[in-house]
């Protein structure tokens, strides 16, 4: 099963609450209204701003905030921040290293690599502010 990390699912829903904020929010307030541990949420936190997703600032009005408008982050974008390149299969990362020892006869090495370039395009196409809508709908799938 491709999975992504607990970390980088409370990640995204941290990333939620703080789009859904007004102003910025202390990792306690997060935590509270995440219902996620306090040391995993500032674990998290630390990481989201080391990639630029957040901004913090010290003091009494202190907290965590967006970097950027919600509209302006893409969900594939924190994926890849938190989690690395996002590979369904070790040969379709695109690392130009030999990964395997039947690449070279493999039949599915393309349909992997479109495969994951797909899932890729769909992430990131998916942007926090539609996500982080009270009003958010899944797209009609046409079969």
């Amino acid at each position: 099963m491709v999975r992504m990390s607990k970390l980088t699912d409370y990640g995204i829903v941290l990333m939620v609450y703080a789009a859904r904020a007004d102003g910025s929010r202390t990792a306690r307030q997060l935590a509270q209204h995440s219902q996620l541990p306090l040391p995993t949420v500032g674990k998290v936190l630390k990481e989201l701003t080391k990639h630029g997703f957040l901004t913090s600032s010290r003091g009494v009005h202190g907290g965590y905030a967006l970097a950027r408008r919600p509209e302006a982050i893409l969900v594939g974008a924190m994926i890849e921040a938190l989690e690395g390149p996002i590979a369904l299969t070790e040969c379709s990362e695109g690392s130009g290293d030999r990964l395997c020892e039947h690449e070279e006869y493999c039949p599915l090495r393309a349909p992997w690599t479109m495969i994951n370039h797909a899932v890729r395009q769909a992430l990131h196409g998916i942007r926090l502010a539609d996500i982080a809508s009270p009003n958010f709908r899944l797209p009609m799938v046409v079969s």
